[in-house]
């Protein structure tokens, strides 16, 4: 296949690779989390103080003992997924504290918000898995919001989720939470059905509530999505290749601590390195340099074999405009022709990912349907390219009215909700809407319609129950 962007050399990668080994050898990764010392300590690496330094032999084999495609069940065993190689999950916005309001207002996330999320995703035609903190509520206990929207995430929504990892009790929570619904914690082990996304503090550090959720999760047997994010000239090198040399090196720290805790345990080589915007010191998520570090995130995760992640429809804008459809576009389009596995992020992101917007969501949703149509092969067989009707039909003749044309009218081509193609004057005597006007429209039929789907009444109870025990 011919792909203008720049496919890397084996020499290239493995360059890369040696200097992130170089980087794991000399300088080491800082883990705060005593247990994390004291594994790999067990397993013969060189650890001083909080710093671990691994050689190259532990950490490859790491890497060996990873699949390059794993499972994950869902409530609903018609909705579960494959993740790895060929396989891809597009996954909602994440960890946004502010929901920006269709007239540019940034409030504060609520429950409500968070749950309108989750019936979203449930009634998705584009996405695969729900989320988890698609936006942080500000109005329960920050301290237990995590089982808040743990139980939103299972009992709303029968698709895969993501676990709460935001400490390692968090950890510990959604594990029991899964256990309950799934049928124990040995079944879950043996079919995951959650991922947590666990995030690198640049340059080099594993906080102790991310290192102990690692632990948790892996020791449950739930794969485990490594995320470094790398600001570009700030809190990493200035040049693309170094942050590429110093992402590999955190990630794979990880990977090197999750099959040390539990070998063959899944792993997403994941990453969201953007620039710093040298104007204004922000993180940029929107710049097309962005774009660069998906397509190199992947190439590096399949020089090991490994799932990737990235960032999906991401965007630096504040209001879903024509600066978060470009910017949103640019990315979720590189993501998936570039072979990204799980992504990220794939609708309501704005405001470099502290803010989220239901407009966006829905809009984002729709370029997501598109995507994936992009990306299905077209029928090349003697049926599809219908030899006979174009025969028939000849010169000057019209296909409106064929059968096939009427058979595979509404199936044949991409049919949007959001978007509209309309004449100018339907458009001008339906009130001039913009597309986020009517992405308004379509979230209240689209939440007026949400039914909540089935799940056993005595295991919600248990669930519920479990909640409630645990915020006291």
């Amino acid at each position: 296949m011919f792909d203008r962007m720049q496919t890397f050399t084996k020499e290239e990668m493995t360059r890369i690779h040696d200097a992130a080994m170089e980087i794991l050898r000399d300088v080491g990764v800082a883990f705060h989390e005593t247990e994390a010392l004291e594994i790999f300590k067990k397993h013969g690496a060189r650890v001083e103080g909080k710093v671990v330094h691994l050689e190259e032999k532990m950490v490859r084999g790491a890497i060996e003992k990873a699949p390059s495609r794993f499972h994950l069940t869902a409530r609903n065993p018609e909705r579960s997924v494959w993740i790895g190689e060929n396989d891809f999950a597009l996954v909602p916005g994440y960890g946004a504290p502010f929901i920006i309001t269709p007239d540019g207002e940034q409030r504060l996330g609520t429950l409500d918000d968070y749950n309108n999320f989750c019936k979203l995703v449930e009634t998705s035609k584009y996405l695969d898995m729900n989320g988890f903190l698609m936006v942080e509520p500000s109005d329960v206990p920050k301290e237990s919001a995590y089982l808040d929207m743990m139980f939103s995430s299972i009992t709303l929504c029968d698709r895969p989720f993501m676990g709460s990892p935001v400490s390692r009790q968090a950890a510990v929570d959604a594990v029991e939470m899964a256990a309950i619904v799934f049928g124990g914690k040995e079944k879950i082990a043996e079919d995951p059905v959650m991922l947590p996304i666990i995030s690198v503090i640049s340059p080099l550090h594993y906080s102790e509530e991310m290192a102990g959720s690692l632990i948790e999760f892996a020791r449950a047997g739930q794969p485990i999505l490594d995320a470094s994010l790398v600001m570009g000239g700030s809190s990493g090198p200035v040049s693309l290749a170094g942050i590429m040399a110093l992402q590999n090196a955190e990630v794979l720290a990880g990977l090197t601590l999750a099959q040390l805790v539990r070998p063959g345990v899944p792993f997403i080589y994941g990453a969201t390195s953007c620039p710093t915007d040298m104007k204004t010191g922000s993180l940029a998520i929107g710049a097309v340099e962005n774009a660069m570090l998906v397509s190199a995130t992947a190439q590096m995760a399949r020089f090991y074999g490994l799932p990737s992640r990235s960032g999906g429809a991401l965007s630096d804008a504040h209001i879903p405009d024509m600066q978060a459809g470009i910017e949103s576009t640019l990315s979720l389009l590189t993501a998936i022709r570039s072979g990204i596995n799980f992504v990220l992020h794939a609708c309501g992101i704005l405001g470099s990912f502290v803010e989220m917007s239901f407009e966006k969501f829905l809009a984002d949703e729709e370029l997501c349907g598109m995507v994936k149509k992009m990306h299905r092969p077209i029928d090349m067989g003697d049926e599809a390219i219908d030899l006979e009707v174009i025969k028939e039909v000849g010169i000057g003749g019209q296909f409106l009215t064929q059968p096939r044309t009427l058979e595979f009218c509404r199936t044949e081509y991409f049919l949007p909700d959001v978007i509209k193609r309309q004449s100018y004057g339907t458009w001008n005597e339906a009130g001039r809407k913009r597309l986020d006007q009517e992405a308004t429209e379509v979230l209240v039929r689209r939440l007026d319609g949400y039914e909540k789907p089935d799940m056993d009444p005595a295991i919600e109870r248990d669930l519920a129950k479990f909640v409630a025990e645990r915020k006291k």
